[in-house]
C-alpha cells in the first residue's frame, strides 16, 4: 500500500476514534453498569434489555477501536483497512434516529397489476437485503393485489442502525420492463413508494386517548382458524390529523393495538418533520407513488440498468440488485448526504 493510502487509513481512524469519543463512552458505560446493580433494574424488562444491549455495543466498539489501533501500529494495513472501512460508515450515521429500528412500507403506485407485482419484487429485494445485513423483520400489515403481487405491506425491521441505512431507500422506485401480464410483451412502466420511519419512543409523541378512534375487524387472507372469526385486526384513526393506520398480522388484538400505536407515532413524527421543513402544504402530494420524488430507476428492457437519480450511481447487474445486493446504492447515498 502506498504512503497516501496509509495516511488516509490513519486519518480515518482518528475520525472514527473521535466519533466514538472514548472518554464520554467510558463515562456512559460506568453509568449504565451502575444501573444494572439497582434493585428494581429488571422490573422493566424492555428498558433493562435496552441498557444491556447498549453496554454490549459500547464494549464491542471499544474492542474494535483497540484492534484498529493495534493493526495500524503493527503495519497490518490490509486487516486494518477492512475494520476501518466498516466503521467509516458509522461516521455517516450520526442522525438522532439513525440507530433506531424501522417501520418499513411498500405501496403500489401507478400501473395496476404491474405496479402490485413490482411492489412484490421490491418486497423480495428488501427481504434479501435484511437477511444479508442480519436484520430481523416481521410483517405487521399486508394488502394483497387482486390478481398478483402486493397493494401495500408494512414491516417492523430490527437491527443496528436500521434507520440510518434504510432511510436511503425512502421515495419512489420506477420499473421499466416488458409486461409479463400482456400477451404482446409490451413495455410497461410501474411505480412503487417506499416509506421508512424510525421507531419513536412514547415520550417523544404524546397521544391523548380522546384523540384516538379505535376500530376492530376480522383480518382477511391466510391465517388459519382465527381468520374471519375473531376481530383481532385494528384500525386506528388519529382524529386531529385524520391519519389512519391498520395492523392485522398478529393473532392478538392487544399486540395489534400496540403496533398500531407505534406506527401512528412514527407517522405523526414524520408529519412534524415535514412541518419543520415548511412543506406541509405539499405533504400529501409528495408522498404519492407517481412521477414525483423518484429516487431510483430500474430498467429491465430494452437494456438493463439500475440508476439512483440522487447520486447518479449505476449498476448493470440488475439480477444481483433485485436479489438484495443494494448496499452500494445505500453507501453512495450516505456519503453524499
Amino acid at each position: 500500500m502506498d504512503d497516501d493510502y496509509i495516511k488516509k487509513l490513519h486519518d480515518t481512524f482518528e475520525k472514527i476514534k473521535a466519533k466514538i469519543n472514548p472518554t464520554g463512552v467510558i463515562e456512559e458505560l460506568q453509568s449504565l453498569e451502575a444501573r444494572t446493580y439497582e434493585q428494581d433494574f429488571w422490573n422493566n424488562h424492555e428498558e433493562a434489555a435496552n441498557v444491556m444491549k447498549r453496554i454490549n455495543d459500547i464494549k464491542k466498539e471499544q474492542e474494535d477501536c483497540e484492534m484498529m489501533e493495534l493493526l495500524l501500529i503493527d503495519h497490518e494495513y490490509k486487516e486494518a483497512s477492512k475494520l476501518i472501512n466498516q466503521y467509516e460508515i458509522r461516521l455517516f450515521l450520526s442522525g438522532k434516529y439513525d440507530k433506531n429500528n424501522v417501520i418499513f412500507s411498500i405501496h403500489a403506485g401507478q400501473g395496476g397489476t404491474e405496479a402490485m407485482d413490482w411492489s412484490n419484487m421490491l418486497y423480495r429485494m428488501y427481504i434479501r437485503y435484511f437477511e444479508k445485513k442480519g436484520f430481523k423483520y416481521e410483517d405487521i400489515d399486508r394488502v394483497a393485489g387482486e390478481e398478483a403481487g402486493i397493494k401495500s405491506v408494512t414491516l417492523n425491521v430490527y437491527g443496528p442502525f436500521a434507520y440510518g441505512f434504510l432511510k436511503a431507500e425512502a421515495g419512489v422506485h420506477r420499473l421499466v420492463r416488458q409486461s409479463p401480464f400482456n400477451a404482446d410483451l409490451l413495455r410497461q412502466t410501474s411505480f412503487a413508494l417506499v416509506e421508512v420511519l424510525p421507531f419513536i419512543e412514547d415520550k417523544e409523541i404524546t397521544l391523548k386517548e380522546e384523540d384516538l378512534d379505535w376500530q376492530f375487524f376480522r383480518s382477511g387472507g391466510a391465517g388459519g382458524q382465527n381468520v374471519n372469526k375473531v376481530s383481532t385486526a385494528v384500525r386506528l384513526i388519529h382524529k386531529p390529523t385524520g391519519l389512519t393506520v391498520t395492523c392485522q398480522q398478529e393473532r392478538s388484538q392487544l399486540q395489534n393495538r400496540e403496533t398500531a400505536l407505534k406506527l401512528l407515532r412514527a407517522k405523526l413524527w414524520e408529519m412534524e418533520e415535514v412541518k419543520r421543513e415548511q412543506n406541509l402544504a405539499t405533504y400529501k402530494k409528495d408522498t404519492q407513488a407517481s412521477w414525483g420524488k423518484q429516487i431510483r430507476s430500474y430498467v429491465l428492457h430494452p437494456y438493463k440498468l439500475i440508476k439512483d437519480l440522487r447520486t447518479q450511481y449505476e449498476e448493470t447487474q440488475v439480477d444481483k440488485v433485485l436479489d438484495g445486493d443494494i448496499e452500494e446504492f445505500i453507501l453512495q447515498y450516505l456519503r453524499k448526504n
